[in-house]
């Protein structure tokens, strides 16, 4: 292994672990030549490496830092529930339906933690969530509960990912879907889908189902925009 792909992966695992926060700054150049003995344009390679994936932001005469979730790089993002839900007046909530952790899932071979709920709008059902959390990249995620705060909130303070897929179409809630959302088996429904990565890593894939007559999906685009 080539010394700026060991420094790499050594930051890498920082961040990963969670050792390392969004936001954290990363040991200044001359520090990491000092530690790696090795010289600055070996450092440099490794770190230029880091931002190119989005792990790291490199500011000029302030240093490198972990970057923060790239969610404006989306062209369709996820909607904030919390934030679309006091939008409407009502007051958010979020309850955990289920939790369990998958060792030898055929997509994830380090494992994931599974997790659904429920987030309400007042005392309606405003969407259901079916989540997986990858552990390899993710490892923390083995020890939370997922009560309190709900698993998209706990990820974005965690956990920067550099890349997504949206998937959006509309299905009929099932029995049991429904029975959960109040309404009659059939409804027509919205199903959100996403997967985000770090790198080439998997962070986390999550279903998101919505009453077709309690949300809209509006994206806003200007001229100059892709």
């Amino acid at each position: 292994m080539t010394l700026d792909r060991r420094i790499r992966e050594d930051i890498e695992a920082r961040i990963r672990s969670g050792e390392w926060r969004p936001g954290d700054r990363i040991p200044f150049e001359h520090e990491l030549v000092a530690i790696y003995g090795c010289s600055r344009g070996t450092v440099g390679k490794a770190l230029g490496a880091l931002a190119k994936s989005g792990l790291i932001e490199r500011r000029r005469k302030a240093g490198s830092f972990v970057a923060h979730p790239q969610v404006h790089s989306a062209v369709l993002e996820m909607p904030d529930l919390a934030q679309a839900i006091a939008a409407r007046g009502d007051v958010y909530r979020w309850q955990r339906t289920g939790r369990e952790v998958a060792p030898n899932h055929a997509d994830f071979p380090g494992g994931a933690v599974v997790v659904d709920g429920v987030h309400f709008g007042g005392d309606e059902a405003f969407a259901l969530e079916h989540r997986f959390i990858a552990l390899a990249a993710v490892p923390d995620a083995v020890a939370e509960r997922f009560v309190d705060e709900a698993p998209d909130e706990w990820l974005l303070r965690h956990v920067p990912w550099t890349s997504a897929r949206h998937g959006i179409r509309a299905v009929a809630m099932t029995r049991g879907e429904a029975e959960t959302m109040g309404v009659r088996t059939g409804t027509a429904a919205l199903e959100l889908t996403r997967t985000t990565w770090r790198s080439s890593d998997m962070v986390t894939r999550v279903r998101q189902l919505f009453r077709g007559d309690r949300f809209d999906l509006v994206a806003e685009f200007h001229p100059g925009t892709r």
